[in-house]
C-alpha cells in the first residue's frame, strides 16, 4: 500500500514537472516568436528606408545633369562651372600614372609583385586582418590588371558544373571584410578545387569595401577560371557617391584619391553582368523583367554602362557629362557612341529588379529603378531559355536567403548585421552537378555573440525608429499641414487611423503606421495622438539662429544630397567651397527640387557660415549640424 503511494505521489510530481516544462517552453517559444516579430518589423523599417533613399539617389542623378545643363549658358563667368570643367582631362598612360605613385620605403604595408601569385594573396589577406591599407600604388595596379582580364570575359559567364567540384555563390558583401573572411573560413579560399561567384554589391555601406574589393580582384587574378565576379547595383560611381565608398577612398588615400576613382569607374564597366552554370541556372543581382533576353544582354557593349544611374542622353547632354565631376582624374565616360535605350533597359533590369508574389511585371516604384517580376514571368523566362532556376541577390534577408517562386528563384545576402547589429544572417550556396542548393549560413559579430536575445532586437529595433524617426522630423511641415487637415476642431489632436493615414501620405512608404505609432508619437490617455507635440526622443541640434523655418526643413530632409554635391565641387577635397559656389548651387538645388526659399535668406545663411569670414564655406562641418540625434532622456513635453 505504501508502495502504491509513493509511486503515485511520484508520478505526481512527473507530471507536474512535465506540465512546467510544456508551460515554460510554451512561454519561451511565445517570447522568442515576439522578439521574431520585433526584429522583422524593424527589418521592414530599414528596407523601406533603404529603397526611398535609392529613389533620393536617382533623384540626384537628374540634379548633376540639371546643374551641368544650368551652368553651360553662363560658364565663361560662372565659377561652379569652372570648378566642374577644369578637371584633368589630358589622357595619360597607365604607365605614366603608376610613376607618379612611389611607394616609399616607410611604407610598412604589403608589398605585391605582378603578376600576383597565391603567396601575394595570402600576404594581402593577413595585411588586412591587421588593420594595415594597401598602398595606393598597389589599388592602381590591381585594378589596371584587373581590367585588362575583365575585357576578355564575355558579358555573361558560361560555367560548366563538375562532378568533383562544388561551386559556391555568394550574395552582397558591401564592404564587410569580416563575413568575407568567415566565409573563407568555414568554406575555404577560391582555388582550382574551390570554385566561387561573387554576385555583386562587394562595395559600399562597410568600412572596408576597398579590402574586399582588393581580396577578390587579387583572387580573381590568381584563379581567373575559378572565381566568377558579377556586377551588382551598387558597382556604379555615382552610388559609391551616397553610399560611402567614395568618401572611403578619399580618406584612406587622399591626394591619390582621385587616380583610383577614375580607374575604378573603369572596372565596373567591364564586370560581367550575370553568370551561367550548366546553361541552367542564371546567377545575376538583381533579377529579371517580362522583356529580358539573353541574347541582347550578350552581344550589348557593357562597359557604355557607366552609371545605371544615367539614362542614355541627348548630343547636348552627353557633351556636358564629357565634363565629368571633380573626383575624376581623366574621364571617357560617355561618348556620342552611347548605349542605346533599349541595351539600357535590359542591364537596368538585371542589377535591379525584385521578385514579388504577384503575377505580371510593372515598375518597381520603391527603389525606383528595375521592375517588380511575378512567378509568371519567372516561369516564361525559364521555358524561354530553356533554364532551370535564378540566383540573385539585392535585397537584405533575415536568414541571409530567401526561396520563392515555387523554388525557382533564390535570393542570397552575404552581409550578415546589414542594418544593425544582429537585424541579419549572412549566407551562402554551394551547388554540385545536380545543381540543387545547399544553404550555409552564419552571422559575423563577437558583438552578437556576447548579448542576448532581448538586447540585440532591442538594438535593432532602437536603431530602426531612429532612423525612420529622421525621416518624419524632415518632413515635419508637410506632415503638420496634412495632420491639420484631419483636426477639423483643431484640437490638437486626431486618432491613431488619421495619423497612420497622413504619416503614409507625406512619407509615401508601404509600413504598417497603425502599430508603429505608439512608439513614434505621443498618445492620449483615451487614444489620440497629440500630433503637435512632434515626435518621441527625436530632436535636431545646433542648427545655426540664421536658419529660417522653411530653410531648417529643407536642410534636414536634403542634408545627404546637399553633402554629396557640395563635395563633388570640392575640387582639391579641403572641405571648403567659396560664398559663391554656395549660393548658385543652392539657387540650382531648390530650383531644380521645386523649393521655394526666400534668396535673402539664402545669402542670410552663406554668410553666416563664412565663420572667419575669408570668403569659404565648411560645408560638412555646417551640415552636421542638422544631423538628427536620438534622444535618451524623457519624452518632449507639451
Amino acid at each position: 500500500m505504501g508502495c502504491s503511494n509513493s509511486a503515485a505521489k511520484e508520478a505526481k510530481k512527473l507530471e507536474t514537472s512535465v506540465k512546467a516544462a510544456l508551460l515554460i517552453q510554451s512561454w519561451y517559444r511565445c517570447y522568442k516568436a515576439r522578439l521574431e516579430l520585433r526584429r522583422r518589423q524593424a527589418l521592414s523599417i530599414f528596407e523601406s528606408i533603404e529603397y526611398a533613399d535609392e529613389q533620393d539617389q536617382l533623384q540626384l542623378a537628374k540634379f548633376f545633369t540639371f546643374m551641368l545643363e544650368n551652368y553651360t549658358q553662363k560658364k565663361e563667368e560662372n565659377s561652379v562651372y569652372q570648378s566642374i570643367a577644369s578637371i584633368e582631362n589630358q589622357r595619360l598612360d597607365t604607365k605614366t600614372v603608376l610613376r607618379m605613385v612611389e611607394v616609399p620605403d616607410s611604407y610598412e604595408g604589403p608589398r605585391l609583385m605582378f603578376p600576383l601569385t597565391y603567396s601575394d594573396v595570402l600576404l594581402l589577406i593577413k595585411a588586412f586582418k591587421e588593420n594595415q591599407i594597401l598602398h595606393a600604388r598597389y589599388v592602381l595596379e590591381v585594378l589596371v590588371e584587373a581590367k585588362k582580364v575583365l575585357k576578355q570575359l564575355p558579358n555573361i559567364t558560361h560555367i560548366m558544373s563538375i562532378e568533383t567540384k562544388e561551386l559556391t555563390i555568394c550574395g552582397d558583401i558591401h564592404g564587410k571584410l569580416d563575413d568575407l573572411f568567415l566565409i573563407f573560413y568555414k568554406n575555404g579560399l577560391p582555388s582550382g578545387n574551390n570554385r566561387y561567384v561573387f554576385n555583386g554589391d562587394f562595395v559600399d555601406r562597410g568600412k572596408n569595401s576597398m579590402e574586399v574589393l582588393m581580396v577578390l580582384f587579387a583572387l580573381f587574378l590568381v584563379f581567373p577560371n575559378d572565381v566568377y565576379l558579377n556586377r551588382g547595383n551598387h558597382e556604379d560611381f555615382l552610388m559609391n557617391l551616397r553610399y560611402g565608398f567614395t568618401k572611403e577612398i578619399t580618406s584612406k588615400y587622399k591626394k591619390h584619391s582621385a587616380k583610383i576613382l577614375h580607374y575604378l569607374e573603369e572596372v565596373y564597366t567591364w564586370l560581367p553582368i550575370g553568370t551561367l552554370i550548366d546553361k541552367k541556372v542564371l546567377v545575376v543581382h538583381g533579377g529579371i523583367a517580362d522583356d529580358t533576353d539573353l541574347e541582347i544582354l550578350n552581344k550589348l557593349k557593357r562597359n557604355k554602362m557607366r552609371s545605371v544611374l544615367m539614362p542614355p542622353s541627348t548630343p547636348s547632354e552627353i557633351e556636358l557629362r564629357n565634363i565629368q565631376f571633380p573626383y575624376n582624374f581623366q574621364t571617357s565616360s560617355m561618348s556620342l557612341d552611347q548605349m542605346p535605350k533599349d541595351d539600357w533597359d535590359q542591364i537596368i533590369n538585371i542589377l535591379w529588379s525584385d521578385p514579388r508574389k504577384k503575377k505580371g511585371c510593372s515598375p518597381n516604384t520603391t527603389r525606383g529603378g528595375g521592375c517588380y517580376f511575378g512567378p509568371d514571368i519567372t516561369n516564361h523566362i525559364l521555358n524561354k531559355f530553356a533554364l532551370k532556376m535564378i540566383i540573385r541577390s539585392h535585397e537584405c534577408k533575415p536568414e541571409g536567403f530567401e526561396i520563392c517562386h515555387d523554388g525557382k528563384v533564390i535570393t542570397l545576402f552575404s552581409a550578415s548585421n546589414y542594418y544593425e547589429e544582429g537585424s541579419n544572417r549572412g549566407a551562402y550556396l554551394k551547388l554540385k552537378k545536380d545543381l540543387i542548393p545547399r544553404f550555409f549560413q552564419y552571422q559575423c559579430s563577437q558583438m552578437v555573440k556576447s548579448k542576448t536575445l532581448h538586447e540585440s532586437v532591442n538594438i535593432v529595433e532602437s536603431t530602426a525608429f531612429r532612423i525612420l524617426g529622421e525621416k518624419l522630423i524632415a518632413r515635419n511641415s508637410e506632415l503638420m499641414q496634412v495632420f491639420k487637415m484631419y483636426d477639423v476642431n483643431k484640437t490638437g489632436k486626431i486618432t491613431f487611423y488619421e495619423w497612420g493615414k497622413a504619416v503614409g501620405q507625406v512619407l509615401e512608404m508601404d509600413l504598417p503606421w497603425l502599430s508603429l505609432c505608439p512608439r513614434l508619437a505621443q498618445r492620449t490617455e483615451d487614444g489620440y495622438v497629440y500630433y503637435k507635440m512632434g515626435f518621441k526622443k527625436l530632436t535636431a541640434i545646433n542648427a545655426p539662429k540664421q536658419v529660417k523655418s522653411g530653410m531648417f526643413q529643407t536642410l534636414v530632409r536634403y542634408r545627404r544630397d546637399l553633402k554629396i554635391i557640395f563635395n563633388v565641387i570640392d575640387k582639391d577635397k579641403s572641405g571648403l567651397i567659396s560664398l559663391e559656389e554656395f549660393r548658385d548651387i543652392w539657387k540650382l538645388f531648390c530650383s531644380h527640387y521645386g523649393i521655394k526659399i526666400d534668396e535673402a535668406h539664402v545669402d542670410q545663411l552663406a554668410n553666416a557660415m563664412d565663420l572667419n569670414h575669408d570668403g569659404s564655406i565648411d560645408f560638412n562641418e555646417f551640415l552636421t549640424a542638422f544631423d538628427v540625434v536620438h534622444r535618451l532622456g524623457g519624452e518632449p513635453k507639451p
